[in-house]
């Protein structure tokens, strides 16, 4: 009998955390053709700026998700990432590179040793549409947090 009752538990627990990010989530009723990953009671803010459009993703404290989008001048994802690679590099806050694929990539930031956050880039070539991903500019994102954000966003 107590058995059971973990065992139930136990399936009731996987069922709540799988179901909170892994729910498709249709981003084109804000505009953009793009499907994600994410809780389903997420908040979307959806700005046009004219030349690109910015929507953000947002349930809680560690999930918090920026798109970019805007007309692609290069469709190459290879060449898109290495200027994106370049530019987080130069920051004055890059630490190191977490982890890399073809069309993403998961940054340190370190402003002290008090104070580290995560960050990540990814580049999706659509059409003639080229889409940024990465954490939202508000908060502070644990390297955990920020694995399954760009998990979501792949």
């Amino acid at each position: 009998m107590k058995n059971g009752l973990i065992i139930i538990g136990l399936i009731c627990l996987i069922a709540c955390n799988a179901s909170e990010t892994s729910s498709k989530f249709d981003l084109m009723k804000y505009g953009m053709p793009i499907t994600i990953a994410a809780p389903a009671d997420a908040e979307v803010v959806s700005e046009d700026l004219g030349f690109m459009k910015d929507i953000t993703v947002k349930h809680g404290d560690d999930y918090f998700i920026q798109i970019l989008s805007g007309a692609a001048i290069e469709l190459d994802p290879t060449r898109i990432l290495a200027d994106k690679k370049n530019e987080v590099v130069k920051g004055p806050f890059f630490s190191k590179m977490i982890h890399e694929e073809d069309n993403g990539f998961i940054f340190e930031k370190k402003i002290d040793d008090q104070n580290i956050n995560y960050d990540f880039r990814y580049v999706r070539i659509q059409g003639d549409k080229e889409y940024t991903f990465q954490t939202g500019l508000i908060g502070r994102f644990s390297e955990a947090a920020v694995r399954k954000m760009f998990e979501s966003v792949k």
